[in-house]
């Protein structure tokens, strides 16, 4: 046999290798130049030398970047210009596997399963080469997050590969197809794994679809990735997995950070949550009351409310999925054009939701569109936009002028809970009024009697401590005097 020399193998490698997700002008560079991901290389752009591993990029990043992983084990990325010079200098290939570790099932264990809507729910980052590794075999699991072997008998199961925005509403219906066969199977209660930015609309749409429901179904995700030594997604995956396989709870929640710290989970009702910030680790608010529970770094679970529903027959549980899409939110503001719904009521939606200033309203440039969505038997809940609260179309003549007009109060559910409660209630019905009738009516924790007192301020965010805090920011406080007081 013919020993190839180094020479040989560096065109073999050439040959096979990709840069894989470069687009453009810098994808026809690296490819002239035979250069690809997992290269080895020296990016020279001025006076400035960069040495590092070429990672792979998702094909809808900004052009004209190339990302290394450098020897600090960070990633970087260098915009490629025409007078940047790029030299490979050796290869060092990725490798997308976890170490394998023995997983045997326990009887004493729960059984849970952990089913995948996206991207993944546990990882590990491979340091030398930058790769993020996904984990979706038990033994991948495990490996990434060995509590895990204590906690229960986790089996994961991909359903599919979606982009949280790319979400549907067909999708929440084969979703909660998915949990109810892994029920039928036997699973002492169902993980679903789901991007951040939509994961409370889903949360929303399994509570009305889930009837009788008599086991925890938990939403779980990761502000940050696993690149990044302050991702969440350990912690969440961890409790997430208690609280589905221990918790006497039977209701849709969501289970995400409580705080900055890793220190607490929080247990959001499904109807009743919101991400409130783009990249905080604690993100998620339950909003106008106060979430379900709290689940600490030890496992303990805390129950914070007195509705929480408890764990029964699952044989009782059953889902009714039957949905109509064709709804749209519509967001006011100042200025808005009545042409914004004559077109939603041209494209012949069945529904909307309307985001409304205040306790509810909407400009009187929209009454003719109004009017004429009443005509077209086309229903219109009003929620509103500063989230906490109620509407009250009853207090000022532009709210009583609405009800005139056929608009109906959503009271204080969430412009995200009102959207997927109006398709799931379009689903059974058309009728007008009986749309109203289901619409205001409680179902799963989405409408409250009143909001609860202190709920505009509890777990809104404000850390322990905060008294602590203030006197390091000002050691000597002093009491305000007003003007015109005695006190000298």
């Amino acid at each position: 046999m013919v020993k190839k020399n180094s020479e040989t193998k560096k065109e073999e490698q050439k040959a096979v290798r990709e840069p894989t997700g470069y687009r453009g002008n810098l994808r026809t560079r690296l490819e002239k130049e035979g250069i690809g991901v997992w290269s080895q290389v020296r990016v020279k752009k001025g006076n400035a030398l960069y040495e590092g591993v070429i990672l792979p990029r998702s094909q809808h990043t900004t052009e004209g970047y190339l990302v290394l992983k450098v020897d600090t084990g960070y990633n970087i990325g260098v915009k490629i210009t025409k007078d940047t010079t790029i030299e490979e200098y050796g290869y060092k290939e990725g490798k997308y596997k976890l170490p394998d570790i023995s997983v045997t099932f326990k009887d004493h264990l729960p059984n849970v399963t952990l089913l995948g809507t996206g991207g993944t729910v546990a990882s590990r980052l491979d340091y030398r080469t930058g790769a993020v590794l996904p984990a979706f075999t038990p033994e991948e699991l495990f490996s990434a997050v060995p509590e895990l072997i204590d906690i229960c008998n986790l089996t994961p199961k991909k359903i599919y590969s979606l982009l949280s925005e790319n979400f549907k509403p067909e999708f929440w219906v084969k979703t909660a197809e998915a949990v109810m066969k892994e029920f039928k199977s036997g699973a002492n209660g169902v993980i679903i794994g789901h991007g951040t930015d939509t994961m409370s609309y889903t949360g929303s749409a399994l509570s009305f679809m889930f009837q009788n429901l008599a086991a925890p179904v938990v939403l779980v995700g990761s502000q940050r990735s696993s690149d990044r030594p302050s991702s969440d997604g350990p912690l969440n995956i961890i409790n997430a997995s208690h609280i589905a396989g221990y918790a006497d709870l039977a209701e849709v929640v969501l289970c995400m950070h409580g705080g900055t710290s890793d220190s607490y989970n929080l247990i959001h009702r499904g109807t009743r949550v919101r991400k409130m910030h783009s990249s905080r680790r604690d993100a998620f608010r339950t909003i106008s009351d106060i979430p379900l529970g709290v689940i600490d770094a030890n496992q303990k679970v805390t129950f914070l409310k007195d509705d929480v529903k408890r764990r029964g027959d699952i044989a009782d549980t059953y889902i009714d999925t039957k949905i109509d899409p064709k709804v749209t939110i519509l967001y006011f503001y100042p200025g808005m054009n009545p042409d914004t719904l004559d077109a939603i009521i041209d494209k012949k939606y069945h529904g909307v939701v309307f985001v409304g200033t205040g306790l509810g309203h909407v400009n009187t440039d929209m009454y003719p569109a109004l009017e004429r969505a009443q005509e077209e038997e086309i229903p219109i809940c009003i929620v509103v936009e500063p989230l906490y609260g109620f509407t009250n179309l009853r207090v000022y003549e532009t709210g009583r002028d609405m009800l005139a007009k056929g608009v109906f109060e959503g009271a204080n559910m969430l412009p995200s809970t009102a959207y997927a409660k109006m398709i799931w209630t379009l689903g059974h019905t058309r009728d007008v009024k009986e749309v109203e009738k289901i619409m205001t009516t409680n179902i799963a924790g989405e409408i409250t009697n009143k909001e609860m007192n202190k709920g505009y301020m509890l777990m809104q965010g404000v850390e322990p401590g905060l008294d602590e805090l203030l006197k390091k920011i000002n050691p000597n406080p002093r009491e305000h005097t007003w003007p015109g007081s005695n006190e000298n």
